[in-house]
């Protein structure tokens, strides 16, 4: 059982886009006996619904929507995941850990959205990649986990997330995960999100000039019950939580125009599926 959904303030338009991709499954990952083959793929789409801050540091809140995707070679034994893992695929595994790339999704801001913005420069969404790893200290309850992404495009800076989750079945239905959360960002990151330069504090007439830099941004906590209505249909809800630190928290766009308090609450409906090639 592999429950995976991507994070970030994805649009709406994302979500919408991947629920005509439901009804293309030709063969539903029902049966379980079915044999293993090199050219067999279980793939595992979905779409969630999430209400939190309408940007980071925000303290307006508003829903979004976002895509989930994961796929496995039929046969491979599934991994538990968090929802706010974002969308990998474990290619090595050294000594136990997991090795691979991973992309996700960056929210955005802009005064359109938020009129106590107005003066800040905006900034816009974007997609990031890199490298995550992973370990087991204890099978299929245990796990930490690193992600490292960079955006594609925009310098909008580095990230890097440090996870660790236990895992609980309860019964043959029910998965339950939580666990605390940790993320870091470099100074190109923080001075995009939460720097204000004097012609924008001029411009705003809210908040003074604020030079953020490099370093811890938040802690946090999530949590996550799985539900498997059927063997091809599951459904998830989650409470994410995070309180931005350091310079993130420090900045006024924070303090004084928003909050660091960052609560998230979503649900993931997922479909699976078995097809060839």
């Amino acid at each position: 059982m592999a429950y995976r959904a991507s994070s970030g303030m994805a649009l709406f338009r994302g979500a919408a886009l991947s629920l005509p991709l439901i009804v293309l499954g030709t063969h539903s990952a029902l049966g379980q006996d079915a044999a293993s083959s090199d050219s067999q793929w279980v793939i595992t789409l979905g779409g969630s619904v999430e209400y939190g801050p309408s940007h980071e540091g925000s303290k307006h809140r508003s829903f979004s929507g976002l895509p989930s995707f994961d796929f496995r070679r039929l046969g491979e034994a599934p991994e538990y995941s968090a929802p706010d893992d974002n969308i990998d695929y474990g290619l090595f595994d050294i000594g136990g850990v997991g090795i691979g790339p991973v992309v996700g999704v960056r929210g955005g801001r802009s005064a359109f959205d938020d009129t106590e913005l107005q003066g800040l420069h905006s900034v816009h969404w974007n997609l990031d990649a890199g490298v995550f790893t992973q370990y087991w200290p204890l099978e299929d309850r245990l796990r930490v986990r690193a992600e490292t992404r960079q955006a594609l495009w925009g310098g909008d800076g580095l990230l890097a997330d440090l996870y660790l989750d236990w895992f609980q079945p309860v019964g043959d239905r029910w998965l339950l995960s939580a666990g605390p959360r940790l993320s870091l960002a470099n100074g190109t990151y923080m001075r995009n999100n939460f720097g204000v330069s004097a012609e924008e504090a001029a411009r705003s007439g809210r908040v003074e000039p604020f030079e953020a830099n490099g370093g811890l941004k938040s802690l946090g906590f999530t949590v996550a019950a799985t539900y498997m209505l059927t063997p091809a249909w599951s459904v998830q809800t989650y409470v994410k939580y995070s309180r931005l630190m350091g310079d993130a928290a420090d900045s006024l766009v924070t303090s004084r125009l928003g909050s660091a308090d960052q609560n998230v609450i979503g649900i993931t409906l997922n479909r699976s599926f078995q097809i060839g090639f």
